[in-house]
């Protein structure tokens, strides 16, 4: 028969884990993650962050070899996020809410070559996106990104630390209905002040627009499947099955992206992360509106010879 400490140990336990966000209660531990497809394994067991580390979202440094201008504040390398799980769905926000304050939710495993699938449904006005071949702090990566805010982009690439490049097609604005209600997304002919020399030729490949307002799910689940290969990567992202973009890094031209160092600086393999985004006084809430929250199950991997 087991004692009164050993119940008591156990609740203590368990307390633990719902207050270190690694596992909610009963109604999340028993929404276990689905069976892989084909191929690929689970990086998401459905009930708790096992194989997760939470990390700051630190200043990047602008390329590989160039110093940090930006003093890393106290306050801002304490914060881990807000990272739970609940229903079988990993919910990034910041910690505490409406703070402004981001960080990552990174793999501890690492990856070369792969192929990555995940469900994603950011709510409207966050700021987030996966990165890839990443330090274990979660930056610098390749970042596929999910702006889901005005002046955003989502499916396009992002060199976080990595010179910075961007491989994007086109940049969004809120749909309104006659309330002022966001109800989905529709063009701009470019994003803001902050991407000028925002680079579209720099893709190998791009949906047209009409194609990605098409498949893009607003409010909705959205399945991203996102490849990356080779030393210089090449990377493709498809949503919900529609190939939305790919970039070669082997070809890439933008003068601040030098593709020897890039490659010295991620190596052969790096971590899979995502990403809550700290704000910013160019942006103030756009970048993350006070309150939410981007949601991400089925997390899948297949590795690549």
């Amino acid at each position: 028969m087991k004692s009164a400490m050993d119940t008591s140990r156990r609740h203590f336990l368990a307390a633990a884990a719902v207050a270190a966000g690694t596992i909610r209660p009963a109604s999340a531990a028993a929404a276990a993650a689905p069976p892989p497809p084909t191929g690929f394994r689970s990086l998401f067991d459905g009930r708790t962050l096992a194989g997760w580390h939470r990390s700051a979202r630190l200043p990047a440094a602008a390329a590989p070899g160039a110093k940090n201008p930006i003093k890393v504040d106290e306050r801002v390398a304490k914060h881990l996020g807000k990272w739970t799980v609940e229903d079988g769905v990993i919910i990034g926000a910041q910690d505490p809410p409406g703070s402004g304050l981001g960080a990552y939710l990174v793999t501890d495993e690492t990856f070369g070559n792969f192929e990555l699938l995940v469900d994603a449904r950011p709510d409207w006005r966050v700021d987030t996106g996966i990165l890839l071949r990443a330090a274990s702090t979660g930056s610098p990566g390749i970042q596929v990104l999910i702006d889901h805010r005005n002046d955003g982009n989502i499916g396009g690439f992002y060199g976080n630390g990595l010179g910075p490049f961007y491989a994007a097609p086109y940049w969004f604005k809120a749909k309104l209905d006659a309330q002022g209600n966001a109800i989905g997304l529709e063009p701009i002919a470019t994003g803001s002040p902050e991407f000028l020399k925002a680079n579209p030729s720099s893709l190998a490949y791009a949906a047209p627009v009409e194609q990605f307002l098409a498949t893009w799910k607003f409010g909705q689940w959205n399945t991203f499947r996102i490849r990356c290969e080779g030393k210089y990567p090449y990377l493709t992202s498809w949503i919900n099955g529609v190939k939305i973009c790919e970039a070669d890094l082997a070809t890439l031209k933008d003068e601040r992206y030098d593709r020897e160092a890039v490659a010295k600086l991620l190596g052969s393999a790096g971590h899979i992360a995502v990403e809550v985004h700290s704000n910013d006084p160019r942006m103030g809430k756009e970048r993350w509106w006070p309150g939410a929250v981007c949601r991400w199950r089925n997390v899948f991997v297949k590795t690549l010879a």
